[in-house]
């Protein structure tokens, strides 16, 4: 089996603690060689200056390619693109264009009156500046306000007509769900790379809440499997084994490139690589 390229999702920390966590996060995995690591918003653009830190920090210390998340939430245009101008002129250019979730309590996006009314806008005015590396969100399953399938793959082409080089996929829970949507997008005449998001679940609970929220299917089989390993208190091996499995799975479909959603805890994540023999290489050095 092939080993292939990674990248990884880091969120900003919020409090001194978070901030080792996050260092200690970096430590650990930049050893595999990540071909990049992004940095998110907090729903509703709440981390956005803690963004803008994490990115600065993480771009100035670690050597690694950071790419910086930014949303159409909250902010006008101008705004929106000081921030983005901001990341370039740090040596920042790689940038996870999105729409973004609406602030807590709103229960859909609104476009700022002098705003991006949505994510392709975003990603055509990122583009005609010619300063950066563009991804953008996918979604194999059917995103909750999406009215079918078919309208996930026309928002992608979208997305990608007006810039986007890449596209990182939301998790999902089987191989073949990824595998229809890659077929899909190919039949719609996508030809830019997509690649799948990958949650190793640290905690069973919180996962399937957040699958629920963003539209994931949870199949039947795996909520079977994790309530069995939570009565045996095995639910870290469950995870391990499933999550290697689903990663074996698409590179045997041909998929070269996987991107993994840490939640800043990197431990499991790291296990799967090794299982997948991708194995450390240098050390990151610590920075005075």
């Amino acid at each position: 089996m092939s080993k292939p390229e990674i990248s990884f999702e880091f969120f900003p920390p919020q409090t001194l603690e978070a901030s080792f966590r996050l260092w200690d996060t970096v430590q650990t995995l930049a050893p595999l060689e990540p071909r990049f690591v992004s940095v998110t918003y907090g729903a509703g653009g709440a981390t956005r200056e803690l963004t803008r830190d994490a990115v600065s920090t993480l771009h100035k210390s670690s050597g690694l390619k950071v790419a910086a998340h930014l949303t159409c939430v909250d902010a006008t245009r101008a705004e929106t693109l000081d921030i983005a101008n901001g990341f370039a002129e740090a040596g920042v250019t790689d940038i996870v264009a999105l729409r973004g979730d609406p602030p807590k309590g709103q229960d859909q996006f609104t476009p700022h009156p002098e705003g991006f009314a949505n994510s392709v806008e975003l990603i055509s005015a990122l583009a005609e500046t010619r300063r950066f590396n563009i991804r953008v969100g996918a979604y194999p399953d059917v995103h909750p306000e999406a009215q079918c399938a078919r309208t996930n793959v026309d928002w992608l082409k979208a997305k990608l007509d007006a810039g986007a080089d890449e596209a990182l996929t939301q998790f999902f829970f089987e191989a073949e769900t990824f595998f229809r949507f890659r077929d899909a997008c190919e039949k719609a005449g996508i030809d830019k790379p997509i690649v799948p998001g990958i949650l190793p679940i640290e905690n069973w609970k919180g996962a399937r809440n957040f699958a629920r929220r963003c539209g994931t299917r949870i199949p039947g089989w795996v909520e079977q499997a994790f309530e069995k390993a939570l009565r045996d208190d095995r639910e870290e091996l469950l995870a391990t084994a499933l999550c290697t499995e689903l990663c074996s799975d698409l590179i045997e479909g041909g998929v070269d490139k996987l991107h993994f959603y840490t939640l800043n805890r990197p431990e499991l994540t790291r296990d799967v690589c090794f299982a997948l023999g991708i194995t450390p290489r240098t050390a990151l050095q610590n920075v005075a």
